[in-house]
């Protein structure tokens, strides 16, 4: 008998992740990748590896975990491809929190206290040493807090070495095939018909990011994942002026809202090539494309709050893409018990970046019967904010 024959959907950062680890573990790994590897939402992210905008809970647990393994992650993939490893451009900066209204520094205060007792180190910082760490922000600031955990990829990069980790593994990659269905047998998944021809399948793990809901429809068991667009803007190269991930206070809030209309936020940081980095916001609106000039200028406006020196700066380009959103805000990862062999690792929105290590170790500890590197209960398919509207459509 072969190995188990595994088929992933997506190659995004999550679905190569977890391609790696199923591959390394001795599977027979097929990626089924609609266009190009990468080339979707992972691209138009901005490659952060967060614990300081999660408040404690299951995805605080997912993004410790996470933290834990990215470094061993990359260590292993650059003694094999040294190469795909340096375009990783991983960068354990930290991040700094900014609150600038009295309110704002209330609640940082309180999110940053319950977040050490989780185990998350958030260092309180004076003017001092805030104008230390970065010396071209506002002083006009309540509160700030240093996290020194918080880290940075390149996304597209990222995604792409532990594809070809994957692949040296044994892994092979499908692009531009598109997932049409499933075939059944006795309530199990035994195959995946696509647009280039059916792969016979003993399990199939659902990374499709923010078509994961209509992919899970093809496959006969639709879940409620949406899309939840964002944008970034870039600047033109710069000497260097953001040393950390600085990002105000109302970020978190922006993150954990279910509103449909805008919510922004001032995220601002540089890149290893010089650019900065300037977002945030979120929108719900299906697969719309278009990016709205007005999105821009708030976001603009409230990067300038934080750091008034940009106002000169020269914007390079600005680009959006969409987030895998679920109405509860916890990802979806676990096997899916409507269709045997079907399983999800999917719904991270923004937070795909960092998780995609965590994610990856606990699907395949699920999925070979090795004890779970954490609770996998909160992220079960078949909670209700799950199936509510997706066993609906």
């Amino acid at each position: 008998m072969g190995a188990t024959r595994v088929v992933v959907l997506g190659a995004g950062i999550i679905g190569a992740a977890c391609a790696r680890e199923l591959a390394l573990a001795g599977l027979a790994v097929t990626v089924v990748e609609r266009g190009a590897p990468a080339a979707a939402t992972t691209a138009h992210g901005e490659g952060n590896v967060l614990v300081s905008d999660k408040g404690p809970g299951p995805e605080l647990d997912l993004a410790l975990l996470s933290r834990r393994l990215w470094p061993g992650v990359l260590d292993a993939v650059a003694a094999h491809l040294p190469e795909a490893a340096a375009a990783v451009e991983w960068e354990p900066k930290g991040g700094i929190v900014v609150a600038t209204t009295a309110g704002g520094a209330r609640e940082l205060e309180r999110f940053a206290a319950a977040q050490r007792e989780a185990g998350v180190t958030a260092e309180p910082l004076d003017a001092a040493a805030l104008a230390a760490a970065e010396p071209h922000l506002t002083r006009d600031f309540a509160l700030a807090v240093h996290y020194p955990g918080d880290a940075q990829v390149q996304p597209a990069g990222t995604a792409t070495a532990l594809l070809a980790d994957a692949l040296r593994a044994g892994a092979v990659l499908r692009a531009g095939c598109e997932v049409l269905g499933a075939d059944t047998a006795g309530g199990r998944i035994t195959a995946v018909r696509t647009s280039t021809g059916t792969i016979g399948a003993d399990a199939v793990v659902n990374a499709a990011g923010p078509w994961s809901g209509e992919t899970a429809r093809r496959l006969g068991a639709p879940v409620d994942v949406r899309p939840r667009r964002g944008e970034v803007l870039v600047t033109a190269p710069m000497p260097p002026t953001v040393f950390h991930k600085v990002y105000d206070a109302d970020y978190v809030g922006a993150v954990g809202s279910g509103a449909g209309d805008l919510q922004a936020s001032a995220v601002v940081e540089s890149t290893r090539a010089g650019t900065i980095l300037l977002g945030s916001s979120r929108r719900r609106v299906g697969f719309d494309e278009r990016i709205r000039p007005g999105v821009l200028s708030v976001i603009a406006g409230k990067a300038l709050r934080l750091f008034p020196s940009l106002a000169g700066a020269t914007v390079m380009r600005a680009y959006g893409g969409f987030r895998p959103y679920v109405p509860d805000h916890l990802p979806v990862i676990g096997p899916d018990p409507r269709l045997d062999g079907l399983w999800h690792a999917t719904g991270h929105e923004g937070a795909g970046i960092g998780l995609s290590a965590g994610t990856a170790r606990l699907l395949a500890d699920l999925m070979l019967g090795r004890d779970p590197a954490m609770d996998p209960a909160p992220f079960r398919a078949d909670r209700p904010a799950v199936l509510s509207e997706g066993e609906s459509r």
